[in-house]
């Protein structure tokens, strides 16, 4: 008896059909994920766009910005008046003027002359206790006032008039001496003080100083050392004019 043979099954490795299913899924799979792939470095770059916008807004809100008004390597002519408070004489008004070269945003050389008058009313009483003396050099002369100073402006502002426009302002300290020639002063005078200028425009502003004078006077033969406050206030020209 012959033994019949067996057919052997062939193994089925996969239909074309199941290999374009893998394939359109795999597509699939990749349209949906590389859009997130391009989406996540932009919106990374989006948070910081917006984080360095928030950064400079807050410095720019701290005032770390560039100033609207320049003072350095600017030329100030000044035009100024006020007030003589002499410690031995009486007190009197004085006019004159300044110029100011400002070699940074915070320090200037300035040179001034004022003019003032000297008198006092001590002859008079004086003569009138004594009628049989009589005073010789009157006390009614021109005094002339050539100073020099180093001004260190040390504190900016900002200022709204009444709701309406914005008035940018410093505050400054002044140093120096100078010359006090009214023919009773003796030596070089001492001077130091402080002020303000509030900057209207790009090459105005107005100025208020108030200086103390340290000097020595003579007063009928007798010499005192005294403190005379001057205080002036006018306003200013810068140059350039544009700033």
């Amino acid at each position: 008896m012959r033994a019949r043979p067996v057919p052997l099954r062939r193994t089925r490795r996969g239909s074309p059909r199941a290999a374009r299913r893998a394939l359109v899924a795999f597509a699939a799979l990749g349209s949906l994920v590389a859009p997130l792939a391009v989406a996540a470095p932009a919106r990374a770059q989006c948070v910081d766009e917006e984080l360095k916008q928030e950064l400079v807004g807050g410095r720019h809100y701290r005032g770390v910005q560039e100033r609207l008004f320049t003072k350095a390597f600017r030329h100030e002519v000044s035009a100024l008046g006020g007030y003589y408070g002499a410690d031995l004489y009486s007190s009197n008004w004085t006019a004159g003027g300044a110029y100011t070269f400002h070699f940074s945003e915070d320090l200037g050389l300035e040179a001034s002359f004022m003019y003032t008058r000297f008198r006092t009313a001590v002859t008079d009483t004086y003569e009138r206790r004594y009628p049989q003396v009589q005073v010789e050099e009157r006390t009614n002369k021109p005094g002339r006032l050539y100073f020099g100073h180093l001004v260190w402006s040390f504190a900016y502002g900002k200022l709204r008039w009444f709701g309406s426009g914005i008035s940018r302002f410093d505050f400054n300290a002044a140093l120096g001496g100078g010359i006090t020639d009214d023919s009773t002063a003796r030596g070089l005078t001492g001077s130091f003080g402080i002020g303000t200028k509030f900057y209207f425009f790009k090459w105005l502003s107005f100025r208020v100083d108030v200086r103390d004078h340290i000097l020595r006077e003579s007063l009928l033969g007798e010499d005192h050392l005294v403190n005379d406050i001057v205080v002036t206030g006018g306003a200013s020209i810068f140059v350039p004019f544009g700033g």
